[in-house]
């Protein structure tokens, strides 16, 4: 399928996800929040899915929400939100919910709903000329796309309500300092290094990576007690994949394991 703001293809089990409006910046329109929940879906239907990485195309990785878009009907402003984050909502859950591990590459400046798009993202590289900004209070505005949720979980809440409420822009350097990005490389080596990070992450025990990002996600949402019973109960789920069986037959035989995602 083609889409309008988003270029998507699939090789050798990578789903390769590119943010492509570069003319307008990349942002989160009505477009961008109806076609993330379609690709999702498509991608939540694969069952040969490693990992997916996540770019933008052209000057900006993303300028978040559309503004233009907001300023041409503000009286149906609310019923419109309600619409367009009704498609993003769904498209970004159900990226979280997928067993792939999320990596996004940044080469440029990230606004708003861009930023939360890559804190909820498994691995976060980042060119050393890439930004990133909080957004939203400048044009009085809370934050969507799971902004609150995903960045508390990176930076903690104190680090994140600053971010938010002083209206942050982070250099590439400051944002690693803080957590919102796991790597930070020159820019002339940032596709390369990504591509180091997908190989890797893309031939590991897909099933397990699912289970940890899901008990991860969850673990400050429940009991110990209830997070060790999933622990457990997914251990044993996982115990009986064959990737599992590789991987221990692979150490008794001191080989390197080959995991194919199942």
């Amino acid at each position: 399928m083609i889409y309008k703001s988003i270029d998507l293809s699939v090789t050798e089990g990578v789903a390769r996800l590119t943010l492509n409006q570069p003319e307008l910046g990349n942002p989160f329109n009505a477009a961008f929040c109806e076609e993330l929940a379609q690709v999702a879906n498509a991608l939540s239907g694969r069952n040969d899915l490693r990992a997916v990485l996540i770019t933008g195309r052209g000057k900006f990785f993303s300028v978040g929400g559309d503004i233009r878009m907001f300023a041409d009907d503000l009286d149906n402003l609310p019923d419109n939100i309600r619409t367009w984050t009704a498609g993003l909502h769904m498209g970004i859950a159900r990226l979280q919910r997928l067993n792939a591990p999320l990596i996004a590459s940044v080469h440029a400046t990230c606004m708003g709903g861009g930023v939360a798009l890559i804190a909820g993202c498994d691995m976060v590289l980042a060119g050393k000329s890439a930004r990133f900004g909080a957004a939203y209070p400048q044009i009085g505005y809370t934050c969507d796309a799971g902004a609150s949720f995903v960045l508390a979980a990176r930076l903690g809440i104190a680090r994140t309500r600053r971010f938010f409420l002083f209206n942050e822009m982070l250099d590439a350097q400051a944002a690693a300092g803080i957590g919102l990005i796991d790597q930070l490389v020159d820019d002339a080596s940032l596709a390369e290094e990504t591509e180091k990070v997908v190989r890797q992450l893309a031939s590991g025990p897909t099933r397990a990576f699912g289970a940890v990002r899901k008990l991860v996600n969850q673990a400050f949402r429940q009991p110990f007690e209830a997070q060790l019973e999933d622990e457990a109960q997914a251990l044993a789920i996982v115990a009986g994949s064959a990737d599992a069986r590789e991987g221990i037959t692979a150490f008794v035989e001191k080989r390197k394991a080959k995991f194919q995602g199942r």
